[in-house]
C-alpha cells in the first residue's frame, strides 16, 4: 500500500496498533501447561476490542484466530486444545487483522519459562537483526540489500537464514507488492523500496536450516531437519529516512 493521505496513514496506524497490543498481550499471557487454543482465544478476544478482525480467518479460512507455532514448527501453526504450551518451549505468535480496512501484521518468538533447549541466543538474534535490518530500508534502496544484511548478520552469529519465508507489502490487505522481501539476497529481486510504501519485514533466522516444508493440515510449516527457527515482524511505512514503525507498541 502506498500512503496518499492522512486518513489512510491514520488507518493504518490503528490497524499497526490493534495487531501490536494483541501480540504483547499474548506474549505476556502465555505460560506453561495452557493450550494453543486457549492462547488463541485470548488474543482473539483482544483483536475483538479494538474492533478488528483476524486476518487469516478472513481472508484465508484459516482454522484459528492468530498462528500460534511450537518449537520445530515455524510459522502458520493451528491452534489447538490438544496442544499444550511446555516450559522451555520455542513459541512464535504471528497476529495479523483488519481494521477498517486497513490490515496490521507483526510476530515474534520467545522462550516460555527456562530455557532448556538452550535457543535464546537463537530468539535474541532475530529480534537484534530486525532492529538492525530497519534502519537500512529507505526510498530507493535495493530489496536484495536488505536481504544481504540480514543474511549477513545471521551468518556472522553462526545462524542461516530460511529461503522460502519472507516479507511482503501490506496495507488495503494482507499480501501485497512488494510480494517478496527475502532475508537473502535474491539476486533476481531488482525492485527497490518506495517513499509511503507499507510493508511487513520478517526475520526468519535459524540454527541449522535454509528451507521450510509443508505439513499435511495445508497450514504448517516446520524445518525438516529439526531445526529451530525464530522470527520476528514490524509493519513499516518507508520513508527518506527512518522507516516509521507501526507496531512498536508489542514491544520487540
Amino acid at each position: 500500500m502506498l500512503i496518499r493521505t492522512k486518513a489512510e496513514l491514520k488507518g493504518i496506524a490503528e490497524a499497526g496498533k490493534a495487531v501490536a497490543v494483541t501480540l504483547r498481550k499474548m506474549r505476556e499471557f502465555t505460560k506453561a501447561g495452557m493450550s494453543t487454543k486457549e492462547l488463541d482465544d485470548y488474543g482473539s478476544e483482544i483483536l475483538k476490542s479494538f474492533g478488528a478482525t483476524s486476518a487469516p480467518t478472513k481472508d484465508y479460512k484459516f482454522p484459528g484466530c492468530t498462528c500460534i507455532s511450537i518449537n520445530h514448527e515455524v510459522c502458520h501453526g493451528i491452534p489447538k486444545e490438544t496442544t499444550i504450551i511446555k516450559d522451555g518451549d520455542l513459541v512464535n505468535i504471528d497476529v495479523s487483522a483488519e481494521l477498517n480496512g486497513f490490515y496490521g501484521d507483526n510476530g515474534g518468538s520467545f522462550i516460555v519459562g527456562e530455557d532448556s533447549q538452550g535457543l535464546q541466543p537463537l530468539v535474541t538474534a532475530s529480534q537484534e537483526i530486525l532492529n538492525l535490518a530497519i534502519p537500512q530500508i529507505k526510498s530507493g534502496g535495493k530489496i536484495s540489500d536488505l536481504g544481504a544484511f540480514i543474511e549477513n548478520e545471521a551468518k556472522k552469529r553462526g545462524f542461516t537464514v530460511i529461503r522460502n519465508l519472507c516479507g511482503h507489502g501490506v496495507g488495503k490487505s494482507l499480501h501485497e507488492e512488494p510480494s517478496e522481501i527475502p532475508c537473502f539476497k535474491d539476486r533476481n529481486n531488482k525492485l527497490k523500496f518506495r517513499k509511503n510504501t507499507v510493508i511487513a519485514l520478517e526475520t526468519f533466522i535459524s540454527t541449522k536450516a535454509k528451507k521450510v516444508e509443508l505439513l499435511e493440515d495445508k497450514w504448517t510449516f516446520v524445518t525438516k531437519d529439526n531445526s529451530f527457527v525464530a522470527q520476528h515482524e514490524h509493519t513499516l511505512i518507508v520513508t527518506d529516512g527512518k522507516p516509521v514503525i507501526l507496531t512498536k507498541e508489542n514491544g520487540i
